[in-house]
């Protein structure tokens, strides 16, 4: 057995299954006789030589468990023992070869320097998303030929701030000819109507218009033929606003996201290539989202009250999905703790990430905050075939059978040739996202259970439409990505600059070294995000004037939050990441998004559980666009 075998016969056992280290032996001297025999060994040996090559001294317990595996596996064994990285030793003939070279590479240095080159491609991501760009003057903001915009902004319940969000749509720097703003509600039951109605009182002098799902001719039962629409709430929700939207151009902006003023104008520059940077047109553009947690600040629950009142049932006047509207402000951390860790998690690790792709362009990555396209592009794309027999009108409602509808929308402009391109070689860009302006999220009162399963969702559904960026996610967080990087160095780099015959190779290869570089990348990932959030919440790309709300403006201090309240949300964050996506990538196929359930299945399309009426029929055509690309993050 293996276990009761002592430390010479172990090293006799791997010299016998590896004859080629014999000739790398001498005759040991005293000192190396007394090395090997098995005493305790010392706690600043433990320290610094947990591996040692002699098998006496174990940085994980009993002196046992590494016999046993340095006899199972030698490999192991010459892979990892420090000293074996160092350069000729003196009891080494000048000529031999180093012992790690024995059999090939192996598999703890080949892993390393996978580990060693993704930690590389990480921090250069996040040091490329680290820049952020003063948004210029729209040159389309009072030119008389600006093409025509419709604005989408679909709600469902009562979010923070709901009114301002709504109204900066009426406040953009925009002719206001060329402006049409579509609220679409699914039932006028729904909390949030009392307030839509408002809005179309107070900007009546505005081309604004009001949509219920409900009253679409289209989705009624007696409707002839019969129009089969899927059950993506979001979808039905905008299905008619999108079918009489004037113009080409459409600009879909969530109900709970804030833009300033000048963000309209610059946006169709960038679409049409009319800004004073602009070389080219492009298909698809959009926002940096950017959430700011407003619980218990000044006025937050007079205006909660002011809506609540607003609706007769109060009882319905809640979004579980997202944000719920709690009033009391002595509710523990784990009752309102998710708004910060939604803050931190958009204003740290999905910023520079979002910003950096979308930099490079090599994919596209898109939250679905804030779009803009042309409804000729997507109409041309998502025509139907007339052998279909369940068709739909084109653009929008092609996805109606997917959770994802603004990945795919996205994606699907990215990949495919828009007729301009196909037929008249016309160049296009594919996506560019709008440096500088933001759109701002304000939440409150979300709860760490709500925070969790709005990540859950988000990667359940991205899991079937990017397998490939879903997996490796994990491996994108300071945690895992600083124990690649400390395995490759302490590793792979130390094997080459022991090769090379550089002294430090032997101190690079020991655990003191590997959780000191680990530490030292932890502290400077903290400073990165750090800064990243000052810049996010600094307030310096906001136009403001007096319509612009408390969560849009600059901070009164330095910071919108004192480092340690920010460095306990960060702790927090990142150690959840891990658990998070584990349980959304092996717990379950089910997601909950606006009070309903789906099951999403491996083509992309989503099942609504106990949705009779909305049941996705199975077509012989598929309506979701396949994406190897970067993932949505809404």
């Amino acid at each position: 057995m293996f276990y009761s075998r002592t430390v010479p016969e172990a090293a006799e056992e791997a010299v016998r299954l590896h004859p080629s280290i014999r000739r790398f032996q001498t005759k040991p001297t005293k000192d190396e006789q007394r090395k090997t025999s098995p005493v305790k060994p010392t706690s600043s040996a433990r320290a610094n030589h947990p591996l040692d090559p002699t098998g006496t001294l174990v940085s994980f317990g009993s002196t046992n468990v590494l016999i046993v595996l340095f006899c199972l596996l030698p490999d192991l064994r010459l892979s990892l023992c420090p000293p074996m990285l160092e350069p000729q030793s003196r009891s080494q003939p000048p000529d031999a070869e180093p012992a790690i070279n024995h059999g090939g590479w192996q598999w703890a240095v080949a892993a390393g320097w996978v580990g060693l080159i993704w930690y590389t491609v990480v921090v250069a991501v996040c040091m490329l998303g680290y820049l952020q760009l003063k948004p210029r003057k729209s040159s389309s903001a009072s030119a008389s030929n600006a093409p025509h915009v419709t604005a989408i902004r679909p709600v469902k319940g009562l979010e923070p701030h709901l009114y301002e969000c709504l109204a900066s749509t009426f406040r953009q720097d925009y002719p206001r000819d060329k402006l049409t703003v579509c609220f679409c509600v699914s039932s006028r039951s729904d909390p949030a109507y009392p307030i839509l109605q408002k809005l179309v009182s107070d900007f009546s002098q505005f081309d604004v218009r009001l949509y219920v799902e409900d009253d679409d001719p289209l989705l009624q039962p007696g409707h002839v033929p019969a129009y089969d629409l899927g059950p993506n709430p979001k979808i039905r929700n905008m299905s008619r606003a999108y079918r009489e939207a004037k113009g080409d151009i459409v600009w879909i902006i969530d109900c709970n996201a804030w833009v300033g003023r000048g963000v309209c104008g610059r946006m169709v520059d960038k679409l049409c290539g009319t800004g004073a940077d602009s070389t080219k047109r492009y298909k698809f553009v959009h926002h940096l989202p950017v959430a700011v947690d407003m619980t218990g600040t000044a006025g937050l629950k007079e205006e909660q009250e002011a809506l609540l009142e607003a609706h007769t049932n109060r009882n319905d006047s809640r979004d579980s999905s997202e944000t719920t509207m709690v009033m009391d402000h002595g509710a523990g951390m784990l009752a309102t703790g998710g708004g910060r860790l939604e803050e931190l998690f958009l204003s740290s690790s999905h910023a520079k990430m979002y910003t950096a792709i979308n930099t490079v362009l090599i994919a596209p990555c898109i939250v679905g905050k804030s779009n803009m396209f042309r409804r000729s592009h997507l109409d041309y794309l998502t025509a139907p075939s007339p052998a279909d027999p369940h068709r739909r009108n084109a653009g929008i409602d092609y996805f109606s059978d997917n959770i994802c509808e603004d990945h795919l929308i996205g994606d699907l402009l990215w990949r495919k040739q828009v007729r301009g391109e196909k037929e008249q070689g016309e160049r296009w860009g594919k996506h560019a996202l709008v440096f500088g302006d933001l759109a701002f999220q304000p939440v409150a009162n979300m709860s760490v259970q709500a925070y969790v399963a709005r990540r859950v969702r988000w990667l359940r559904v991205r899991k079937f439409t990017v397998v490939l960026a879903t997996l490796v996610e994990p491996g994108t967080e300071s945690i895992l990505c600083s124990c690649y990087g400390a395995w490759g160095v302490t590793t792979a780099l130390a094997q080459y600059l022991g090769e090379q015959g550089y002294a430090i190779a032997e101190a690079l290869s020991t655990w003191t070294a590997f959780w000191g570089f680990f530490c030292l990348s932890i502290v400077t990932w903290i400073l990165i995000d750090w800064t990243v959030y000052i810049m996010l919440h600094s307030g310096k790309t906001v136009e403001l004037d007096e319509d612009t709300p408390s969560f849009a403006r600059p901070p009164r201090g330095v910071t919108r939050r004192p480092f340690r309240a920010w460095f306990t949300a960060w702790l927090g964050r990142e150690m959840l990441a891990f658990p998070i996506w584990l349980w959304a990538v092996y717990g379950g196929v089910t997601v909950i998004w606006r009070d309903r359930q789906f099951r999403v299945g491996l083509d992309m399309k989503v099942r609504e559980i106990g949705g009779d009426s909305l049941a996705v029929k199975g077509t012989s055509s598929s309506r979701s666009s396949s994406s190897s690309s970067k993932a949505r993050r809404d």
